[in-house]
């Protein structure tokens, strides 16, 4: 056991997320998981993350975008939090640019319900460099499905509810090697479930007494997934932790 001392400031709290080799991932694409949680592990308070979530959390929870060619986010989540489209810094454009990606990431929303915000700015106003998606299953509402094909890029993956797997591979066909995943934490327990996070960004802010809500729940029966600690990191009380999956 060793006691970790603060050491000196990071000048950039985002440049050891980018040093990251996420080249070799388990499967077709690198799937990262960046939550927040109170010091009980709890994901929410009063419904929602944004409660929950500190001054250096919600920059660095900003910031994180860069390094994603896609953002995967549940439909719960969309709607609690009020979603809308990826901004990102002029240099953090640029820099995105200069290697071969589009300026801002787009949005993955996962849904089998497709009930949504058809005319939020996520949908009515996504770019055309980063067409806003939506993952749902062959047994979604016809209706919906065909509502859903008018404001976003409708991927079929699975057949009655939406399996990670195949998620996953329709994403990497499309050229999309670095998948960010923002939760919710049902979404984050069935990649989990299916062996598909290869790292989890956990930052773990200093409150306590929210809602029942793990960061992930995972489905009854799935294994155990072993998680090697990479990083720490820590800013006004709140503690940054990266994981890389063992095995």
């Amino acid at each position: 056991m060793k006691i970790l001392e603060f050491g000196a400031a990071v000048p950039d709290p985002l440049a050891p997320y980018l040093e990251v080799d996420r080249s070799r991932p388990q499967h077709e694409c690198w799937v990262v998981g960046h939550m927040v949680a109170g010091l009980d592990g709890t994901a929410a308070i009063d419904g929602r993350v944004g409660s929950l979530s500190t001054r250096p959390d919600q920059e660095l929870f900003r910031r994180m975008r860069q390094i994603a060619d896609i953002v995967m986010v549940g439909a719960e989540t969309v709607r609690r939090e009020g979603y809308g489209l990826v901004k990102l810094s002029t240099e953090a454009q640029e820099k995105r640019v200069s290697l071969g990606q589009p300026p801002t990431p787009p949005v993955a929303v996962v849904s089998r319900s497709l009930d949504l915000d058809w005319t939020g700015s996520l949908f009515a106003e996504a770019p055309e460099h980063a067409p806003t998606h939506i993952i749902t299953c062959a047994a979604a509402d016809p209706a919906r499905l065909a509502e859903a094909k008018k404001f976003a890029t409708v991927i079929i993956a699975g057949e009655e509810s939406v399996e990670p797997e195949a998620a996953l591979s329709a994403l990497a066909a499309r050229g999309h090697r670095v998948v960010l995943c923002e939760g919710g934490p049902r979404w984050l327990g069935e990649l989990v479930a299916a062996d598909r996070l290869d790292e989890l960004c956990l930052s773990v802010a200093p409150l306590m007494g929210g809602d029942l809500l793990p960061v992930s729940v995972t489905p009854e029966g799935a294994g155990i997934a072993r998680f090697g600690l990479k990083g720490i990191m820590a800013e006004d009380s709140t503690l940054f932790l990266r994981y890389e999956v063992e095995g």
